[in-house]
C-alpha cells in the first residue's frame, strides 16, 4: 500500500511539473515598442522607389522575423530630398522628437556636396547631428547607426565623374574618422552603388537615385548592426 502511494505523489508531481512546464511555454512575452528614427536626405526618403522600397522600411521588413507576434516596431522619418546638413538640423529641430528611440539612422551630406557648400560646414554640421542623434536614442551612442553616403558619380547622371566620386569620398572618409574615433557603428554601403554603371539595376528610373535592388543591398550590411543595437 505505502509502494502505491508513493508512486501516486510522484505521479502527482510529475503532472504539476509538466503542467507549470506547459503554462509557462503557453505565456505570450510581453509587447516591446520599437522606435526607429531615420534622418536623412533623398537617400533615406528613397526618392524615385515606392514607400515600401526605401532602405528604412526595408530594414524594418527585415527585422520582423526576430521579433515577438506581440512587437511593434514604428518608423519615424525626418528626411527629403535635397535636404543638407543644415536643413536636416532645422528640421529635427522643429519636430519636437522625444529621446526614447531605440534605434536611429543618419545618411546625411551629398547635398552638401552637390551644392557645393563649403566642406568646413559639415566638418562643424555633421558632429552636430550625431550628438543630436545620440540624444534622440536616448543618450545611447550604441543605438546610432551612420551610413556612408552613397556615390552617384556612377550613375547616368554622374556619368563615372571622378570629380564627383573624389567628393563624395572626402565625406564619408571625415565621417568614417569621426564615427570610429567616438565609437559609433558606421556601415560602409558606398562600395555597393559604385557598381551602378556596370549592373544598372542598382540604379533608379530617374537616373540617380538607388533602385529599390540597391537598398536591399544597404539593409543586408545594415541589418546585423541593427540586431545587435535592439539585442535581437
Amino acid at each position: 500500500m505505502k509502494f502505491f502511494f508513493k508512486i501516486l505523489v510522484v505521479f502527482g508531481l510529475a503532472l504539476g511539473v509538466q503542467s507549470c512546464s506547459e503554462d509557462k511555454e503557453t505565456t505570450p512575452p510581453a509587447p516591446r515598442l520599437f522606435k526607429y528614427l531615420a534622418l536623412g536626405d533623398s537617400y533615406t526618403y528613397g526618392q524615385s522607389v515606392c514607400t515600401d522600397c526605401r532602405f528604412p522600411e526595408q530594414l524594418k521588413d527585415s527585422l520582423a522575423p526576430y521579433l515577438n507576434e506581440t512587437d511593434t516596431f514604428a518608423i519615424t522619418l525626418i528626411a527629403q530630398t535635397g535636404w543638407t546638413t543644415t536643413n536636416l538640423k532645422t528640421a529635427i529641430a522643429n519636430e519636437n522628437l522625444p529621446n526614447d528611440y531605440n534605434l536611429v539612422t543618419l545618411l546625411i551630406g551629398v547635398n552638401n556636396q552637390y551644392q557645393n557648400k563649403p566642406f568646413s560646414l559639415y566638418e562643424q554640421e555633421f558632429p552636430e547631428l550625431v550628438n543630436t542623434a545620440i540624444a534622440k536614442a536616448g543618450g545611447d551612442k550604441k543605438n546610432l547607426i551612420v551610413v556612408s553616403i552613397p556615390d552617384y558619380a556612377y550613375t547616368p547622371f554622374g556619368q563615372g565623374s571622378t570629380t564627383i566620386s573624389n567628393g563624395v569620398q572626402q565625406y564619408n572618409t571625415f565621417a568614417q574618422a569621426y564615427c570610429e574615433s567616438n565609437g559609433i557603428s558606421f556601415v560602409y554601403i558606398t562600395d555597393i552603388t559604385q557598381m551602378g554603371l556596370l549592373d544598372p539595376e542598382l540604379v533608379a528610373t530617374d537616373g540617380l537615385h538607388p533602385s529599390t535592388m540597391a537598398y536591399t543591398q544597404f539593409v543586408e550590411r545594415i541589418l546585423p548592426v541593427a540586431k545587435m543595437t535592439l539585442g535581437l
